[in-house]
């Protein structure tokens, strides 16, 4: 008798509990943000020319020329996917860093060790790259380059909580001078011009 009681319980809460949890209307998940129309716009230009295959081996030439090394291509499909490493290594970080710990010295007094801020310390830039034909003849290419990074962490504490090396965050490059320089060596080396779709 106790073990129905527990299970009336279990399902009367949890037909309570359901009632609150938010529900999301579909539709508002596959809205696009304002900036979305502008940023592809940054990321894409299209090149009059049939041969896709030079298009992507030229593509991958700028972006060794930019210093990336390729790891990825698959000409059927024409992506291509490129990185480099380089240091994260700010100095804004290591000033905020410092007065960070300074101002937090006083903690000893209350048996407390200071804080330290974990710092950005390495990187690595992606560029993921796609053509594809813009009209059923195929005379038109389009071209669409994405920048990102990820970033590593160096290690810090908050009290006596550490804070591990190796904490990671990626985030989408959006300087406009990346793109613009990118297209402007690419249509160079196609000896083509390109033109905004």
């Amino acid at each position: 008798m106790r073990l129905w009681i527990i299970v009336a319980g279990a399902l009367v809460l949890g037909s309570q509990m359901t009632g609150c949890v938010a529900h999301t209307q579909p539709d508002e998940l596959f809205q696009l943000k304002a900036e979305s129309a502008a940023n592809r716009a940054m990321q894409t230009r299209g090149f009059e020319t049939r041969d896709e295959a030079e298009l992507l081996s030229a593509s991958a030439a700028v972006l060794q020329d930019l210093g990336f090394q390729v790891e990825e291509s698959v000409r059927e499909v024409g992506f291509l996917r490129a990185t480099k490493e380089r240091s994260a290594r700010e100095h804004g970080q290591d000033i905020s860093r410092f007065f960070v710990f300074l101002l937090s010295t006083a903690l000893v007094l209350v048996q407390q060790p200071p804080i330290v801020i974990p710092v950005d310390l390495h990187q690595k830039i992606a560029a993921a790259l796609v053509t594809r034909p813009v009209n059923p003849e195929a005379t038109r290419q389009e071209v669409r380059v994405m920048f990102y990074r990820v970033v590593w962490k160096g290690d810090g504490s908050s009290g006596q909580q550490a804070i591990p090396p190796g904490q990671q965050r990626m985030e989408m490059l959006r300087d406009p001078v990346l793109y613009q320089t990118f297209f402007a060596k690419l249509s160079k080396a196609v000896f083509l011009e390109p033109f905004a779709l």
